[in-house]
C-alpha cells in the first residue's frame, strides 16, 4: 500500500520528513507529493525539498494512506488545494486512512471529519477540531484517522502510522533502530 505525504509551500519539514523516514525504513511505499506546481517545495524555515511528484500526476488507486505534515502557512495551503480536500473527503468516506499532524487536523475538523472522535492538535488550535473529543496524548487515532500534536511527536506519530500499515513489531523494530525511547538508554 502506498502512502501520500503532501508538501505546500510553508510546511513544517520535521513533521513531513520524518513521517517519510520512518515510513520507508519500515518499506512502506511512500510518495511524496507537491500541491504546487513545481516539485521544488519551501518549508516554513525556507529549507527546499524536492517531492517525487505534483499532486496532478498521483494516480491515487492504489494510495491507501494521506498524511498532512503542519505549519503555517503549510496547514492553510493544503485547506485551499481543492483537489486534496476533494480526496480527503473520499477517503474519509470509504474509510480509508488519513493522517496529520501539528496544525493539519485543523483542517480535517473545519471539514467535520472528527465529531465525535478522539483527536489532538497543535495547543492552541483545539477549537477548530470541532466537535472532536480532544485530548493530550502525543497521537489518537480514532476510526480511520490518526491525529497529532507537532514537531515533538513526529517520531511517535509516525511509529503509530507503521503500526496501523504494518504492525506493532515492525514499529518496534523502527523504534529501537532509532534508538528512540525508554527501553534505548
Amino acid at each position: 500500500m502506498k502512502v501520500c505525504v503532501f508538501f505546500a509551500e510553508g510546511f513544517e519539514e520535521i513533521e513531513a520528513i520524518t513521517v517519510v523516514d520512518l515510513l520507508r525504513r519500515a518499506e512502506v511505499e511512500v510518495l511524496t507529493v507537491s500541491i504546487t506546481d513545481s516539485l521544488k517545495v519551501v518549508g516554513v524555515h525556507g529549507i527546499p525539498v524536492l517531492a517525487d511528484i505534483i499532486f496532478e500526476k498521483v494516480d491515487f488507486s492504489q494510495v491507501g494512506m494521506l498524511v498532512l505534515p503542519g505549519g503555517i502557512p503549510g496547514t492553510p495551503n493544503l485547506a485551499k488545494h481543492f483537489g486534496l480536500i476533494d480526496k480527503i473527503l473520499k477517503y474519509n468516506k470509504a474509510k480509508k486512512e488519513i493522517a496529520a499532524i501539528c496544525a493539519a487536523p485543523t483542517i480535517l475538523g473545519v471539514m467535520g471529519l472528527l465529531e465525535g472522535k478522539r483527536a489532538v492538535c497543535y495547543p492552541g488550535k483545539e477549537d477548530q477540531l470541532k466537535n472532536a473529543i480532544v485530548t493530550n496524548n502525543m497521537v489518537e487515532s480514532d476510526e480511520n484517522i490518526t491525529t497529532s500534536r507537532g514537531v515533538g511527536t513526529a517520531i511517535p506519530f509516525s511509529l503509530r502510522l507503521i503500526e496501523r500499515l504494518k504492525d506493532k513489531k515492525t514499529a518496534q523494530a523502527i523504534k529501537e533502530a532509532i534508538v528512540y525511547g525508554e527501553e534505548c538508554k
